[in-house]
């Protein structure tokens, strides 16, 4: 048996009493019975003649919305639950894009004849609300037993190249492996580039989906690699794999290796660390992001340093090109220096091949270039001038806070035992709440407002004068505002006028 809403089930109940019967397809189906909580629900009622009929057999009920009825697709809502009411239907591939469809609807459709167009065995079971038991014309119980993610149909699956998307986060998500035939065939849909039509909105939503519900990120990304979809369409991602790092650091090896360690050590954080940080979905990605693009700059300034040369590593071209360490050679020293710097262009580009929203793209390329800051300056006992030009450097899109989040799954995400403690966080932490810029820059203490105050005459001095002394504040020259006023009226009387 499924659990069924109660207010739901009044409307299920309703259309049983007019002689229809109504089917739980899709993901809510599968979600119940791999015992996974159930958000959204989607119904197809079988027996009803036309989108008209269900309409009015809707509307007594409750709100419903035909914003979606040229696909087949009846919203209703309940309270602020929303609930997908459909004709069984067909699909026929009729243009580019995922609009590109004509839709059929057919009541008298068998259920495996209308479940054939989905992607998935595991979303083409159904639950018969009347009955109380399972239609499952594809064996989908069998492999999420089995974890394993089977395609249905190979004509029609190509007909979404997203589905290949939904394939490397469902497999993420679930712990789930692909079945050998479904790799083949999204393999070869990218070969042929059949991902190219995708509009950048509906890979976002896929690579969303993967950040945001996968246990472990990197199972995605390693899909991604496997299947090609790196090396085509993120070539900044792909890079990574093969750049050797040094051991002392980087036992784990590679930068990509690294780089899936420290993706999947942000998700645990975010899930420990959830209530403390208090961040929604949009902040989650950020970090998600921040910490996948961290280290793109060691691509390109990783250094094999031997005794008689240095070497720049070149991703992407033969190993054997390269004396990488072994037992035979001596080992170089392996250096990248001004990585942090040289990742933020492309972090940028990654980043704008994957969303339009500059906003969140503004918050995560500070986090990118100075990632490396809350570990030296541990190191150094960085003075708290240099701190308050930190908060600086990350402001107006980003703040010390939010760089030790980055810093620590950086820290952690790497193939080594330690204390569960991030000291050069916890240091930088205390400094910087402090003195007042763990989340924001230091307030000036001196405003145009107050030059004037002063008995002075706006001018265009007024911005050295204002500039030179938060200058003076972040050096720790100036201790108060009142010092800072003594100044302005130094400044403006031997300097201005002189």
């Amino acid at each position: 048996m499924m659990e069924i809403p109660a207010p739901l089930h009044t409307v299920l109940e309703s259309l049983m009493d007019a002689g229809y019967r109504p089917v739980i397809v899709g993901g809510s189906v599968r979600d119940a019975l791999m015992g996974r909580p159930v958000k959204d629900y989607d119904v197809e009622v079988y027996g009803v003649g036309s989108m008209e009929i269900l309409q009015r057999l809707l509307q007594p009920q409750g709100r419903v919305d035909a914003v979606g009825r040229h696909f087949g697709v009846l919203k209703m809502w309940f309270g602020e639950d929303e609930v997908d009411f459909s004709l069984p239907r067909t699909e026929k591939k009729t243009g580019a894009g995922h609009r590109g469809f004509a839709v059929t609807t057919d009541g008298g459709l068998s259920y495996a004849d209308a479940a054939r167009r989905r992607d998935f065995t595991i979303n083409a079971i159904g639950y018969d609300v009347a009955e109380g038991m399972f239609f499952d014309p594809f064996d989908g119980q069998r492999d999420l037993k089995q974890g394993v993610l089977r395609h249905i149909d190979e004509t029609t699956f190509v007909e979404d190249p997203l589905r290949v998307y939904r394939a490397v986060q469902f497999v993420a998500r679930f712990g789930m492996t692909l079945a050998d035939e479904t790799f083949a065939l999204c393999q070869k849909m990218v070969k042929e580039g059949r991902l190219e039509e995708l509009p950048r909105e509906r890979v976002w939503a896929e690579w969303r989906k993967l950040l945001l519900q996968s246990p472990r990120p990197s199972i995605g990304f390693e899909w991604m690699r496997k299947l090609g979809i790196t090396e085509r369409y993120f070539p900044e991602l792909h890079a990574l794999i093969g750049v050797p790092q040094n051991p002392e650091y980087h036992p784990e090896g590679d930068v990509w290796t690294h780089t899936m360690m420290a993706v999947d050590r942000m998700s645990e954080e975010l899930g420990i660390r959830s209530e403390e940080l208090r961040i929604g979905d949009k902040e989650k990605l950020r970090f998600l992001l921040a910490i996948l693009c961290h280290d793109f700059g060691k691509a390109t300034t990783t250094t094999l340093e031997y005794k008689e040369k240095t070497i720049l590593y070149v991703s992407g071209l033969p190993a054997t090109r390269y004396p990488l360490p072994s037992a035979e050679l001596p080992a170089p020293r392996i250096r990248s220096i001004g990585h942090e710097a040289a990742g933020v262009e492309p972090a940028r580009v990654f980043l704008e091949r994957l969303t339009g929203d500059k906003k969140l793209i503004a918050s995560i390329l500070p986090l990118v270039e100075h990632h490396l800051a809350p570990a030296q300056y541990h190191r150094n006992r960085a003075r708290d001038k240099t701190i308050r030009k930190l908060s600086l450097k990350l402001a107006p899109h980003a703040s010390i806070r939010d760089l030790i989040v980055v810093a620590r799954a950086d820290y952690f995400g790497r193939g080594r035992v330690k204390v569960e403690c991030f000291e050069a966080g916890e240091w930088l932490k205390e400094r910087a709440e402090a003195l007042g810029v763990l989340d924001v820059p230091p307030e000036p203490w001196i405003h145009g407002r107050d030059l004037i105050a002063l008995g002075m005459a706006p001018s265009p001095e007024f911005g050295r004068i204002l500039s030179g002394l938060y200058d003076a504040q972040i050096r720790g020259e100036v201790k108060d505002r009142e010092s800072a006023l003594r100044h302005a009226v130094w400044y403006y009387t031997n300097v201005q006028h002189t």
